[in-house]
């Protein structure tokens, strides 16, 4: 099929590298800290994006869908990612939005609105009835595949299981990613080699035994460990601190990192490696989940 042949053309795996991270931390515990650039992949559909839709994207097209509708706020690099794909097959797509149509869109809206997306604006307490929201949105546009937000589906984690498949990654003792809605988690986790440990930072501000837990559990039997106490404040939030940290990465790494996630991951394994969580000679693996056009916000505030 032309458009499965389009989507697998889009982005570039071969761009993708390991990159060692000489972080002061690291020699002092012994342990050694790589990065996987997924964000390297495509200029909007990066990280982890192109690998939790690619799945709903092909079921999409085989199934002669007129094209798919998903969720997500104002600020969603997964429906701007969602419309650059959508856009790339030649398929339509809905965005619903959280919240009321505000007076100037966002510049992630407008970017996925010239990709071709129909935004939505439902009230934030429709949204939060989201079992009733989809069944309503599926109602009104019945040719169309539905996606839950941020891709949290079975298609979502079958998708991330193949970001092992770019690199060999087997030598290493723990995984690392940040935790949104669980997405990749529970794709890398399903993936993962039995030795291997996997570290979860979260982005959000939530308590142990949440519904992103559950469903992590819901997908693998296997052990992992998320943290909560690295998100700063809560999802999109950030402080002074941890746009220094962003910026020092930049000029001692020359790494880019999006303050939503990435930045908060490394925060966090960079205070883990500091508090001696890891024994010496331990061999970490973070994944980029890209997004960095979310920076855009706080372009004044970043070098780079």
């Amino acid at each position: 099929m032309p458009a499965i042949s389009n989507l697998t053309k889009l982005i570039n795996c071969e761009a993708v590298m390991i990159q060692p991270l000489m972080l002061k931390s690291c020699e002092a515990a012994d342990v050694s800290l790589d990065i996987m650039r997924l964000d390297l992949i495509h200029p909007v559909i990066s990280g982890n994006k192109y690998f939790k839709l690619k799945v709903s994207i092909v079921n999409a097209l085989s199934a002669n869908m007129e094209g798919i509708v998903s969720f997500g706020g104002a600020y969603s690099n997964h429906l701007v990612a969602l419309a650059c794909l959508c856009n790339a097959v030649g398929l339509k797509s809905i965005g619903v939005i959280r919240g009321e149509k505000p007076a100037v869109l966002s510049p992630t809206l407008n970017d996925a609105i010239s990709y071709g997306l129909k935004p939505v604006f439902v009230s934030r307490e429709s949204y939060s009835d989201m079992k009733q929201l989809t069944h309503d949105v599926q109602q009104d546009y019945p040719s169309y595949k539905m996606v839950p937000e941020g891709g949290r589906s079975a298609e979502g984690i079958e998708g991330v299981t193949e970001i092992f498949n770019i690199t060999d990654t087997s030598d290493y003792d723990v995984i690392a990613c940040a935790v949104g809605t669980g997405t990749m988690f529970a794709g890398l986790l399903k993936k993962a080699e039995l030795h291997q440990e996997l570290i979860g930072i979260s982005s959000l501000k939530m308590d142990p035994g949440n519904d992103v837990e559950a469903f992590i559990h819901l997908h693998s039997q296997k052990s992992f460990n998320l943290f909560y106490n690295y998100h700063f404040g809560g999802y999109a939030k950030k402080t002074i601190e941890l746009i220094d940290f962003m910026n020092q990465l930049w000029l001692k790494h020359g790494l880019p990192t999006d303050f939503v996630y990435t930045a908060k991951l490394l925060f966090g394994l960079n205070n883990l490696i500091e508090i001696k969580y890891f024994k010496p000679g331990t061999k970490i693996l973070a994944i980029h989940s890209g997004g960095l056009q979310g920076n855009r916000s706080i372009a004044d505030k970043l070098v780079y």
